[in-house]
């Protein structure tokens, strides 16, 4: 799923392309209203994440352009500092799909990216495969070739992590970062006792969990 962010703040731009490739989604970042409106006219996306604070336009000027000229029916997410009714308003009747204003909750950001997808594509999966494991990110289950597996929700949250990055190293900072947002800190060694747990109800699918000393877990197939 291909998401253009249009967004000229650097640290922020560079902190929501990662989060949103570590949600699974492939970026174009745009710092400006004029690159944004070219990426578009060139180049397929399911969503776009909008600032209205643009330098060389208002990010108005970008979703006009994008409604009045393609009639395109990819949601559009505003995501800006303005929290005026008046631009809430404005930017709504415009043609955006949603408006959410900074500063945000990146677990507030994604849930509405993910529900924003789901109505536009109908077809939108919640599933994510690997070899023969399918979780379902809206269930929260997971199955291996077919049958439940049960897991505790740190254990479900550590495996979500890993296989959102599928084919990455998976730092245990990022996952600890994601079970801090389902609940309470964890303990300096919580990780690896659930990375542990997680390799003894894989191993007999084929499936492993690779330490990288230093650097975090890669998901792989045995």
């Amino acid at each position: 799923m291909r998401i253009l962010l249009v967004e000229d703040d650097q640290a922020l731009a560079d902190g929501l392309s990662q989060s949103l490739r570590d949600w699974g989604f492939d970026v174009t970042l745009a710092k400006t209203g004029t690159f944004a409106v070219g990426a578009l006219s060139t180049q397929p996306f399911e969503l776009a994440i909008l600032d209205l604070g643009l330098p060389d336009m208002d990010g108005r000027e970008v979703l006009r352009e994008l409604r009045g000229r393609r009639q395109s029916p990819m949601p559009v997410l505003i995501l800006t500092a303005r929290d005026g009714l008046n631009d809430r308003v404005g930017g709504l009747q415009l043609g955006a799909d949603d408006y959410m204003t900074k500063p945000f909750e990146l677990l507030e950001l994604e849930a509405r990216v993910r529900a924003l997808l789901r109505r536009s594509q109908g077809g939108f999966s919640h599933d994510i495969h690997f070899g023969g494991l399918v979780l379902d990110t809206r269930q929260q289950q997971v199955k291996v070739r077919g049958e439940p597996l049960l897991l505790p929700p740190r254990e479900y949250g550590v495996l979500e992590a890993l296989l959102l990055q599928a084919g990455r190293v998976v730092s245990k900072d990022h996952i600890a970062q994601r079970l801090a947002v389902r609940s309470e800190e964890l303990a300096d060694n919580a990780i690896e006792v659930y990375i542990h747990r997680l390799r003894k109800r894989l191993e007999p699918y084929a499936i492993g969990i690779r330490t990288l000393r230093g650097l975090g877990y890669l998901l792989e197939q045995n």
